[in-house]
């Protein structure tokens, strides 16, 4: 799943500050980008005109899934083209939409019963949306993985209150048909563990298999990365360090958990909050996540990142797009002729050169966007 996560950036100018240093990085850019031809039409829903994507995942360079506020939509041409494949009765989706899409043909989206916290609905397809079975599942939102077709995570919220989160764990074997809690921190639920403490926010779960998952977040203290690891199926959690930056031992830090491009290749977006504004730490692992080691540069103003492979990475950063090609030694910024400003809303790269961009202006309106020389231009499509 690809997860959308929003982080308060801070206007003023970042101040000196201890090492890691912020490396001065040259500027480049990339050559015209020419529209594409369309690919032949492949998929048989109605054509949706300018969807308004509250979220996006693309598969591959052509085929991707995105979620509007009432649909659930496809494309086969890059984007171009949308086609509603929304399964009847699907209701309110937008950016309260839990889900994930595997590929062209796997996909499971959550509808949350907004009467009860442990209850939802889930809509699962393996044709591409062409139809869908209704599954009634023990939670309504949080944060969704597949592994394959049968293999799944879910952290689901059950509430969240003065600087504290209660969740619960399930996994399922048979494609989301059923689901076994393997774990909760909700000192109401029976059972309740607290391995994974009910304090700090929790900001979403990664699996890399059906033993090992990490789940990030903040705890609003000082000096502490909140990264917790099981090895176990989610049954027993601990804290999974990474070491602080010199410098910033009293600062706050916050991660969405890691991001997988291999076995054993992984890469940890952490954001600073200090005195010298807001920097976003890249820790790297290249032992499946065992041990985290943070890479030389600290990026100010960071966002969203996203990794396609162990070497190729990309950070938004509020005004530029920082790539690296050495998995996150060195970084290029790549200043993109379309400024998104606060307007950006979320990316995905599918390789080195080919990603998309989502924005969300002020008037409500939102565009799709897309790069094949690696984020420095642009065209909007589905006008």
């Amino acid at each position: 799943m690809k997860r959308i996560s929003s982080f308060l950036f801070l206007l003023s100018l970042l101040t000196a500050c201890s090492a890691p240093n912020q490396v001065p990085i040259p500027i480049t850019q990339g050559p015209t980008l020419a529209a594409e031809t369309p690919a032949p039409v492949g998929i048989n829903a109605p054509i949706v005109s300018a969807p308004g994507l509250a979220a996006l995942r693309m598969i591959d360079e052509n085929g991707g899934w995105g979620v509007t506020d009432t649909q659930i939509v496809r494309t086969d041409d890059g984007g171009v083209t949308w086609y509603d494949v929304s399964p009847s009765g699907v209701g309110s989706l937008g950016y309260a939409a839990t889900f994930d899409f595997l590929d062209s043909q796997r996909g499971w989206v959550v509808i949350a019963d907004s009467s009860d916290p442990l209850k939802g609905t889930m809509v699962r397809t393996t044709d591409g949306g062409a139809t869908w079975t209704t599954i009634p599942v023990p939670f309504s939102g949080g944060d969704i993985q597949f592994l394959d077709a049968n293999n799944g995570w879910v952290m689901a919220s059950l509430g969240v209150g003065a600087g504290s989160m209660g969740v619960a764990v399930f996994q399922t074997t048979d494609g989301g048909s059923t689901w076994t809690q393997t774990y909760t921190n909700d000192p109401n639920q029976q059972g309740a563990g607290d391995s994974l403490p009910l304090g700090g926010l929790k900001d979403g779960i990664t699996a890399l298999d059906m033993q090992n998952a990490w789940i990030g977040g903040v705890t609003y203290a000082p000096g502490v990365v909140y990264l917790y690891k099981t090895s176990d199926a989610g049954r027993s959690w601990a804290l999974n360090p990474a070491p602080i930056p010199a410098g910033y031992e009293q600062a706050e830090f916050e991660t969405i958990g890691p991001k997988f491009v291999s076995s054993i290749d992984a890469y940890l977006p952490v954001h600073i909050s200090s005195q010298n504004g807001v920097l976003l730490a890249v820790y790297a692992s290249h032992d499946g996540g065992a041990n985290w080691a943070l890479t030389p540069t600290m990026i100010p103003q960071g966002g969203t990142l996203d990794f396609v492979s162990p070497k190729d990475g990309f950070v938004w950063n509020a005004t530029a797009f920082y790539v690296t090609r050495d998995g996150a030694q060195t970084w290029t910024i790549i200043p993109p002729d379309v400024a998104f400003g606060d307007s950006f809303a979320g990316m995905d790269f599918v390789n080195a050169t080919t990603g998309f961009v989502l924005t969300n202006d002020v008037s409500g309106a939102r565009n799709l966007y897309k790069t094949t020389d690696g984020g420095a231009t642009w065209i909007a499509l589905g006008k």
